[in-house]
């Protein structure tokens, strides 16, 4: 990013170096929090989506012989480097997503951490050789596999974590020799294009990560390209349906929207249970795909949750996201607040009852508690995507599975229990790509598969299995004439 003034202009990373988009289309992005001007961002028309790949196929022919542990120096020194600016990363997020300010800091420390993770895995990465003579046909023959790369990456990284959910893409790519063209969602450019003055500072050839803004009017060029092989987005599931109908026949990785259960059975530790959903349902104001969103609850404990709930939900600092104390910070933008409140007040008119009412200030919504909703009602059947958690009766186990499971959605869930066999049970019977047992749903660690199943997406993230999505295995076989 460079600075004009008081006016930091944002343009798009290519091959190095800052370019200038054609057209000189720019869009100003502005606090949610006070109004105040973060950036001015150039956005990439056509021309400078093929000017992004180019330089990534470029550079992805002139290094895709570099040995893994070339690629791991360069994650190494690229870790280094963004240690040096993870606090204007985390202010840049702070200022344009009004994240909390201790929220913003946590994420901005786990990108080094997942570079360096990468790099530890990417020598531990193994082919295998298969015993072809197992065979009669395989007598006098040998084969093994490795993982290769596929070449141009094309990353889209959301809102919410602008700083992780991008390393979760970017440094597994580069890990197994890939290059990649970064979409950051708009609120997310500043740490993007901050991260890629880091790679480049750190000796990553020039081209390998590049950096676009750019609307939707531009994606469905992106990703349709036909140098780009692979496309990875965390995203909505709309999003995710309209791009991978767009790239056509190519791999797409889709982390997607969520609705995560939580449940709550009679024989947890109720009071445990209620403070760590709480961060779980209102942290990031509610705004990531894996936030608590439906918590059913056994009919027994009931009441006796709700108040240690409630309790924990107003204990809750809001507000002020530049304040080290503060836990809920204002939402995106006043548009997402205003979707949210539609949410509740329809919910509120066909029959829920609030236990902790919405209340809310400009972009700012106060943790808000629905009991009892119909189960027709958006905020059960949808993403809410906001700090909103609706409690939902079960009269037992069996009532519980079957209300989590009734959710076009499978993430992430959780389950609070005492009995290792409700455990194993829940465990084989969510129809989830996660499950937590006593621990709360958005609850996420870099180095475990996460992903889902139905609406909520394609593939899997984490370090080990993210490089295995990023790349392909290619199969040798040899044959010793006369051995046969």
């Amino acid at each position: 990013m460079t600075s004009k003034g008081d006016i930091v202009l944002a343009q798009p990373w290519i091959s190095g170096k800052p370019f200038t988009a054609g057209g000189g289309k720019t869009e100003d992005l502005l606090s949610p929090w006070d109004g105040s001007h973060v950036a001015t961002v150039e956005m990439a028309n056509e021309a400078t989506i093929d000017a992004a790949i180019k330089s990534a196929r470029s550079a992805f022919d002139n290094n895709k012989m570099a040995t893994p542990a070339q690629r791991a120096l360069w994650l190494r020194k690229a870790a280094d480097e963004v240690d040096g600016v993870k606090e204007q990363i985390a202010n840049i997020t702070m200022r344009a997503l009004g994240k909390p300010k201790r929220a913003c800091g946590f994420e901005a420390g786990r990108v080094s951490q997942l570079l360096r993770l990468c790099a530890e895995e990417l020598l531990r990465m193994e082919g295998e050789v298969l015993p072809l003579d197992a065979l009669p046909m395989g007598a006098g023959r040998f084969g093994f596999t490795r993982h290769h790369p596929h070449g141009v990456i094309a990353a889209f990284t959301p809102f919410n974590a602008p700083s992780n959910l991008l390393m979760q893409k970017v440094a597994p790519a580069l890990a197994v020799g890939n290059a990649v063209v970064i979409k950051p969602a708009f609120e997310g450019v500043g740490e993007a294009l901050l991260i890629a003055e880091a790679f480049s500072r750190a000796g990553v050839p020039d081209g390998l990560v590049n950096v676009v803004a750019c609307r939707r009017d531009v994606t469905g060029y992106l990703v349709g390209h036909k140098d780009v092989a692979v496309v990875t987005l965390t995203g909505g599931t709309a999003a995710g349906e309209a791009l991978a109908k767009a790239a056509g026949a190519k791999p797409f990785i889709g982390e997607l929207g969520g609705n995560s259960a939580n449940i709550v059975c009679d024989d947890a530790d109720v009071k445990d249970a209620a403070k760590r959903i709480a961060p779980s349902a209102f942290e990031a104001s509610g705004q990531q795909c894996i936030s608590a969103q439906r918590i059913i609850v056994q009919e027994t404990v009931l009441e006796e949750f709700l108040k240690y709930f409630v309790e924990a939900a107003e204990g809750m600092n809001v507000g002020d996201p530049t304040l080290e104390t503060t836990d809920v910070g204002p939402m995106v933008n006043a548009a997402a607040a205003d979707r949210v409140e539609e949410m509740v007040n329809e919910a509120l008119e066909n029959g829920a009852v609030a236990a902790l009412p919405l209340k809310r200030k400009e972009a700012v919504i106060f943790p808000t508690i629905l009991v009892r909703p119909s189960s027709d009602a958006r905020v059960v059947c949808e993403e809410i995507f906001g700090p909103v958690a609706v409690i939902i009766p079960a009269s037992d186990l069996d009532d519980a599975i079957q209300i989590a499971n009734n959710s076009e959605f499978g993430l992430q869930s959780s389950c609070f229990t005492s009995n290792l066999e409700t455990a194993f049970r829940v465990s084989e019977e969510l129809h989830v790509g996660s499950v937590w047992i006593n621990e709360g749903s958005r609850f996420r660690m870099d180095t475990t598969p996460f992903g889902g199943v139905g609406s909520s997406g394609y593939g899997r993230e984490g370090i080990k299995y993210a490089m295995q999505e990023l790349s392909y295995v290619k199969f040798t076989g040899i044959r010793f004439p006369g051995r046969e």
